[in-house]
Formats: C-alpha cells, sequence, structure tokens
C-alpha cells in the first residue's frame, strides 16, 4: 500500500441555496490529501445549492476500534466489514426542532449497524412517545436503504481506491471533528 493513498473525508456541507430562506446541511464524503481538494467533488455533489462552506469535517481514519484506509482497488481483497453512515433523527418534548446525530459504524451488515445506532445515548435520549427517535429517510428502520459509504464516493474515486477496514491491536478513540467554518469560495 502506498502512502500516497488519499484520506476519507466526511464533511458537513452547508449553504442557503436560492429560494431558501435558512441554512440547509447535507454530509458529503470524498477522498484527498487534504480537505480543500475535494471542493470541486464537494460542489458536483450539491450542484443547485450556489454558495458552500463546511460547518465541520472529519478525517476518517479511526471508527469503533478500526483503522480505515483509502487503498487502490488492486491491492484489497473481499471484505466482510462495511462502513456505513447513518443519520439519527430525533426531538425533545416541546421543541420543535428536530435534531440529528451523525454517525460512522463498521459492521458486516445493515441489520448489525442498526443494531449498533439504537445503542447510542442519541437514540435512547431524543425521543419519546409520539415522537420517537429514528433513523432519517427509514421508514420503520428499513435496512434496504441505509448507506454503505464505499456508495457514497464519487464515481472517480470507486473506480480507483476501495475502503480497508482494518482491527485495531490497541483501542483507540475515534477520529475528531474539525468544527468551524470554512468558506470554499465559488465553483
Amino acid at each position: 500500500m502506498s502512502s500516497n493513498n488519499p484520506i476519507l473525508y466526511m464533511v458537513i456541507l452547508g449553504a442557503t441555496p436560492p429560494g431558501r430562506t435558512i441554512e440547509q446541511h447535507d454530509v458529503f464524503f470524498g477522498t484527498g490529501h487534504e480537505i480543500k481538494q475535494l471542493k470541486s467533488d464537494m460542489y458536483d455533489f450539491w450542484p443547485n445549492a450556489g454558495q458552500l462552506h463546511i460547518d465541520s469535517y472529519r478525517e476518517v481514519k479511526r471508527v469503533e476500534g478500526f483503522e480505515i484506509k483509502m487503498v487502490e482497488k488492486s491491492v484489497l481483497p473481499p471484505q466482510k466489514l462495511k462502513l456505513f453512515f447513518l443519520n439519527l433523527g430525533g426531538y425533545l418534548p416541546k421543541d420543535p426542532e428536530e435534531y440529528h446525530f451523525k454517525m460512522l459504524v463498521v459492521a458486516e451488515t445493515m441489520a448489525d449497524a442498526i443494531k449498533k445506532a439504537k445503542q447510542t445515548a442519541f437514540y435512547k435520549q431524543y425521543g419519546f412517545k409520539g415522537a420517537e427517535s429514528h433513523i432519517d429517510d427509514k421508514y420503520m428502520l428499513d435496512v434496504d436503504d441505509m448507506h454503505n459509504v464505499a456508495d457514497l464516493l464519487p464515481v472517480h474515486i470507486t473506480n480507483k481506491y476501495s475502503i480497508q477496514i482494518i482491527p485495531l491491536a490497541i483501542e483507540a478513540a475515534d477520529d475528531e471533528w474539525q468544527v468551524g467554518y470554512v468558506k470554499l469560495g465559488p465553483r
């Protein structure tokens, strides 16, 4: 494996698309050696958003006791483990806002990823009778609609690279989020 392989990034993009009254957000996955290299792919991902900015991002190198690497397709044997992205949604009493918790999960199946999501503090605390916590866009936790991160990457990346998941020999914390506004400038 080459040390020149790109880094997997998880990015919270923000924009106020034309015709909207408040800022909107979406999650983008891409690869590069630094965050600003992803600008073109970000605009391709959200073409009608207008001016984009980054609200936060994460270099995805460690998730749940696993090392995450981008490797050339030719060097990666088939893997049972996959990296899943889940967007949990929940509510608090008397608060009109829907809160979100974005998480990455390493699991063999979508069902296993959902089991892990249901164990989070967010899932247990952000819901009440009539407004239960849920996995967004997943009516009744429909496992057919989960997001495998490999399926969310731009095609020019997936044609060349795959996500490698390696158990860590020693316990290490997940990667930290870099939080703060980063202006991307015009397309």
